[in-house]
């Protein structure tokens, strides 16, 4: 909650309602889904761990995250008297205070005369990177003959520069000296005249982005002539398209096979198949290794879901999702969707079949993987989300887990049900991943874009490296807590060579705009680091490129997976229309 901005836990607080117990009464039951999160006043104990709760604690905060079951048992010791929020009306508070801020800096920017008719997706783009700041009356906010690397635009209040003793006020627009000094050095005193708020372009912005953008913004200035404001606008312009490209990925035309395959499988049914093994278990179903009767050499994947846990888990829209983005995907670092199947009690999903095995269950045998090795699996990763960023898609679930080797030892992206195709310069706010693999912003309600794939790109090199994650505690909210605290905090074992850990810390900011993957160059910063100097990125699309583990596949059964029970479960039959599920 520190995290949070004033106006924020303002609004939290207004949305807070009382609740009162007894004495010895329950208030969370271990196990059960909770989506309450509880301030209280007075004192509670929980049954899992002996402890006494002072005043004015904060407890059940993992609800209002995520949808999850409890850890603990608490009961009350005395009478209490709690406030809660819910897990709805906490994130939608969150997702509207964000798009709020981001439509006032919008609107301020645009009335602005500097700004005036710039493009819609630029002002977004200069909006996500400002910060705001406040100023005491008399504070210095520019002291002459210092360097300077930061622009400021007055969004309220007036200041003093003593250069010429003249006062700019909010909406006369930037407050930024050096247009004369080759080494951007401030020419006059600006001090606030009083209360001051600035929209401040981040000091700690990467050199290539933040020197460039400065250098260009430094000429914006509005005791000039129009004709240079103009000109210093299209500097402008230039520096702050660079921020936040729009991903490009050379793709050649449709090829023919793609054609064929959906003619080839349009004409298949349930029962053309017979299942071999099972490969995977999980909460939403199963995994079957599937073999076309007709041909016995095709073989398939074919994921089962649960319709009842589906629908009663509120998961349709993400299961269609999932579909189509899968269904558009053609990257041969991405797990094929051939084609989709339903009855009365399941989803079915015919995928290719990469039988290679997880890479986790790999990384688990070998404890962890030398610099070659995790530098062949992390390239596969950027080229898969290479391909789903062009395509203005996030991914949002990156872990060993998902990574399945197919019969080469090339590493596909697979399982998309946290898939979301956002667009460009555009965010969302729902709450997903693995725990240890969550971007900050995400924790921190913030809306998320691309960048938190970088983020989680850094975290599986660091698990490949050393066999565990960077982050990670007991339970998932002080696993989370450690996450905000930064990569910076983490002693990084000598294993992990200079290169390897200083591309991991880029990937790894706290701010997603200096993120490594979400600068001006894209993802081409990152395949050009040092880290993966020499590394034939082309015999990898081609898929030339020799892999480091070459897995052995002997059909029809597959050996490089965990053994798993059979499903004994058999759902009732689908009498209830409230479960069907458009697929």
């Amino acid at each position: 909650m520190k995290n949070l901005e004033l106006s924020q836990i303002q609004e939290i607080v207004d949305c807070m309602y009382p609740v009162e117990y007894g004495k010895d009464s329950c208030i969370i039951k271990e196990g059960d889904v909770g989506s309450l999160v509880y301030v209280m006043e007075g004192r509670t104990r929980s049954q899992t761990h002996p402890y006494q709760a002072p005043r004015e604690e904060v407890f059940g905060e993992l609800a209002i995250l995520y949808n999850c079951t409890r850890t603990a048992t608490v009961k009350t010791l005395t009478n209490v008297k709690l406030w809660a929020i819910d897990r709805q009306c906490f994130q939608t508070i969150m997702m509207r205070t964000g798009l709020i801020k981001q439509t006032e800096y919008m609107e301020f920017l645009k009335s602005v005369p500097t700004f005036q008719g710039l493009q819609e997706d630029i002002l977004s783009k200069l909006a996500d990177v400002l910060e705001e700041t406040h100023y005491e009356d008399g504070e210095y906010i520019i002291r002459q003959g210092a360097r300077g690397d930061t622009f400021f635009i007055i969004s309220k209040g007036k200041v003093s520069i003593q250069h010429n003793y003249r006062l700019l006020s909010a909406r006369d627009g930037a407050a930024n000296t050096g247009k004369d000094s080759p080494e951007d050095i401030r020419t006059a005193n600006v001090i606030a005249a009083e209360a001051v708020t600035c929209l401040v372009i981040d000091r700690e912005l990467p050199q290539d982005q933040s020197s460039n953008i400065c250098k260009q913004m430094s000429g914006v200035r509005m005791d000039v002539p129009s004709q240079d404001v103009e000109s210093g606008l299209s500097l402008l312009l230039s520096a702050v398209s660079s921020l936040n490209p729009v991903p490009t990925f050379s793709l050649s035309s449709w090829p023919d096979r793609y054609e064929a395959e959906n003619a080839f499988f349009f004409n298949l049914n349930l029962a053309d198949f017979n299942i071999i093994d099972t490969l995977g278990v999980g909460g939403f179903g199963r995994v079957e290794l599937v073999q076309l009767k007709s041909d016995e050499n095709k073989t398939f994947a074919m994921k089962i879901l649960k319709k009842r846990h589906i629908v009663d888990t509120r998961q349709q829209e993400h299961i269609r999702s999932e579909k189509l983005i899968m269904q558009e995907a053609h990257s041969d670092f991405i797990v094929r969707l051939y084609r989709t199947f339903k009855d009365s009690k399941y989803l079915y999903m015919l995928m290719e079949a990469c039988l290679g095995g997880e890479l986790w269950t790999i990384l688990r045998d070998r404890g962890s993987f030398e610099d070659s090795t995790t530098r062949f699996y992390t390239a596969c990763v950027v080229e898969a989300f290479a391909y789903l960023h062009s395509k203005g898609i996030i991914y949002r679930d990156l872990k060993p887990e998902n990574l399945i080797l197919d019969h080469r030892g090339y590493a596909k992206l697979v399982d998309f049900g946290f898939a979301k195709k956002i667009g460009f310069g555009k965010k969302t706010w729902t709450f997903c991943g693995t725990p240890e693999y969550v971007a900050p912003e995400i924790i921190l309600n913030k809306g998320h874009d691309i960048s938190a794939d970088y983020w989680s790109l850094g975290i599986l090199m660091f698990e490949l490296l050393t066999g565990s994650p960077p982050f990670s505690g007991p339970d998932p909210m002080k696993t989370y807590n450690i996450i905000l605290r930064g990569i910076d905090m983490i002693e990084f074992p000598k294993k992990i060579t200079k290169n390897a850990a200083n591309l991991i810390k880029k990937l790894c900011r706290d701010n997603p705009s200096e993120r490594l993957g979400n600068l001006k160059n894209g993802v081409k910063d990152i395949q050009k680091h040092k880290w993966f100097e020499g590394f034939n990125w082309e015999g990898l699309k081609k898929g030339t490129l020799t892999p480091p583990i070459i897995p052995t596949v002997s059909l029809p059964s597959p050996h490089n997976f965990d053994n798993f029970p059979e499903d004994k479960e058999d759902p009732p039959p689908d009498d209830n229309s409230g479960w069907d599920v458009d697929f």
